[in-house]
């Protein structure tokens, strides 16, 4: 399935920053009852790769799950033997996405500028993570929307909330990385699974 037919389901993105092994499936299992099917591990997490490995095993084709705070090959090929699916970067690495469609991986990568963003589309990227979000803004995305490709799926990550994200989605993001307002690291699946439940509600206008 294409990352934009994931987004169409839900354009959120769990970023599970700090999740361990043991709670992988719990916790991905009440974002999915929630709704949310995009599921990142970043890579500096305790056992990252187990923990894909566990998801993907679980959820199958029910989620997408991949890794974020990616930046070797060598993460990619581990990656895509664990069942990952979906590469994320915090930068703008052209090499890096024309490797991960070569293990057949989804690619979003970091970037911040039409310079950066031009070039991993020409590399392969499925969708565009504008990051840091905080350093932008709704009109930054609508300006960079008017030049780049009509469809071009961009997804604002870093300090996104039920509170922010209205106006983002206004101005055209496809979606939406969230961390630490829907997990922190040792938080339990029932309260991970109330804030999923919210951001959801929020993302309809509820």
């Amino acid at each position: 399935m294409a990352l934009k037919e994931w987004l169409a389901r839900c354009p959120l993105v769990a970023i599970l920053r700090g999740l361990t092994p043991d709670e992988a499936v719990p916790v991905g299992q009440a974002l999915v009852d929630a709704g949310i099917v995009v599921l990142e591990v970043p890579l500096n997490s305790p056992e990252p790769i187990e923990s894909i490995r566990r998801m993907a095993r679980h959820f199958g084709g029910r989620a997408l799950v991949g890794a974020g705070t990616v930046m070797t090959a060598a993460q990619v090929s581990e990656i895509a033997a664990a069942g990952g699916r979906l590469l994320v970067t915090p930068h703008a690495d052209a090499e890096l996405v024309r490797f991960a469609k070569t293990r057949g991986l989804l690619a979003a990568p970091g970037c911040f500028t039409p310079t950066e963003a031009f070039a991993l589309l020409a590399a392969g990227a499925d969708a565009l993570k504008l990051f840091p979000a905080e350093a932008a803004s709704p009109a930054v995305l609508r300006s960079l929307l008017a030049v780049l490709p009509k469809g071009t799926a961009v997804l604002p990550v870093g300090g996104m909330s039920a509170e922010t994200i209205g106006p983002w989605r206004a101005a055209g993001a496809a979606g939406f990385g969230i961390g630490s307002s829907l997990y922190k690291p040792g938080d339990p699946a029932a309260a991970v699974a109330a804030r999923a439940r919210a951001l959801v509600e929020a993302l309809h206008g509820g």
